[in-house]
Formats: structure tokens, sequence, C-alpha cells
């Protein structure tokens, strides 16, 4: 009989068992696709209603319910969008204090004001939840005219003039303040330009906001 001492049984062991297919299987397992880390995306649906969303908590829902879908629902989604009228709501306030990033983890911006001001926000970088890139102008159907409410510091509207759809509740006749998540426009700059304050919707529903080039999509940032 042959007697192998324990160094040389233990390597022969391990060419048995890679031979046969038998090597332990590593605990952690494969590799998994993850969208926890965004914190931020630009809806890819609207609300089937035009601008009316049931107002803000609507909003947010809306917001809430796309980022879990997509694998981010750990966080409090919150809609970019302000109010008019008593007690007016500054959607720039609603939104934490950053960084947020997109679901290919790229930095949008790392704080409110570097995101009212020198931000990496534009088509590329805009996606959706999911990572898709949303239409823009020169694209068919165009989907650049993002639903905001607000003027471009993130601050509420004063006046009466309606720039919010009736506080985000109208699906007819009204208008809202758009922005231009791909920053391109026919507006004079800075406007045309502008993500969060470029130009009025014609109206409030999907067929009135599709004319300026609106799919009544949002921007959702991660509060928390």
């Amino acid at each position: 009989m042959i007697r192998l001492n324990r160094g040389v049984a233990a390597s022969v062991a391990l060419v048995v068992a890679g031979c046969t297919g038998m090597a332990p299987m590593s605990s952690s397992g494969p590799m998994q696709t993850s969208s926890s880390g965004t914190t931020f995306f630009v809806t890819s649906t609207g609300s089937g209603k035009g601008a009316d969303f049931g107002g803000l908590a609507g909003a947010d829902k809306h917001c809430q319910t796309l980022a879990a879908a997509a694998g981010a629902g750990s966080h409090t989604w919150h809609a970019y969008l302000s109010t008019q009228g008593a007690g007016p709501v500054n959607a720039r306030e609603r939104i934490g204090q950053g960084p947020w990033r997109n679901a290919k983890g790229v930095v949008i911006a790392n704080s409110v004001a570097e995101l009212h001001g020198t931000n990496n926000l534009n088509k590329q970088t805009a996606v959706t939840e999911k990572g898709d890139v949303v239409n823009g102008r020169g694209d068919t159907p165009n989907r650049h005219d993002i639903l905001t409410g607000s003027q471009p510091d993130g601050a509420a509207f004063s006046g009466v003039e309606d720039m919010t759809c009736g506080n985000w509740t109208k699906s007819g006749e009204g208008s809202a303040m758009l922005g231009h998540h791909d920053r391109m426009g026919n507006s004079p700059p800075p406007a045309g330009a502008s993500w969060n304050s470029s130009h009025k919707s014609n109206g409030c529903s999907d067929a009135l906001l599709a004319q300026t080039g609106s799919a009544g999509y949002l921007y959702c940032f991660a509060a928390n």
C-alpha cells in the first residue's frame, strides 16, 4: 500500500475536486445589479391624467412607486414640484441635501446649491429610474418638458397666474412651469437651457402638455 503524507493527500484531494467539478461554491453567490444607490431620476411614465397627480402627496407616491419597482424603494422619494397660494411649497426645500446619483451611478449634483447652479443634469444623465434616456428635442416624440412649477432657484411662484396646474390637481385647462431635461429649447437663454424653469405649458391635460413636448414626467429626488 502506498502511503501519502498529509500535504500530498490534501493536494490530491484538491486536484480530484477540481477535475470532477466538486469544488466548494462561493457562499457569496453571483454579483447582482442593484438600484439602491439611485437617488435621482426622471419618471418613465406620467400620471395618466396630465398634470393631475392629486396634489404633492400623489406626485410623491408616483415617485415612490416607480423607485420601489426599480429596487430603490428604501429611500423616501419626493417630486421636484412647487405649489402656490396659501402656504406655498418650494421644490428646493423638499428634496433633501444630496448628493444625488442617477440609476447609472453618475452624480447629478452634490448639494441643493450645486443643483441650482452648475449641475451635471443633461439628456444623458437625467435618465429614468430604469436608466433609460428620455426623449429630448429632435426626438419623436419630444418629451423634454418636465413638470416643476418652479422658478430657476427652485422657489414657488407668487401671484395669481397658474404655474402649477392648480397645485397638481388639474387635467384640463390651466398651465404649469416646465423645465428642459436636455437643456435645449427655443426660449432665449438662460430659459431655453433651464432644467427647471424654461416656459409654461399650453395646458394641463396629456394632449395639451404634449403640444410643447411634455409627457407629464417629473423629477424625483431621494429626500433621505
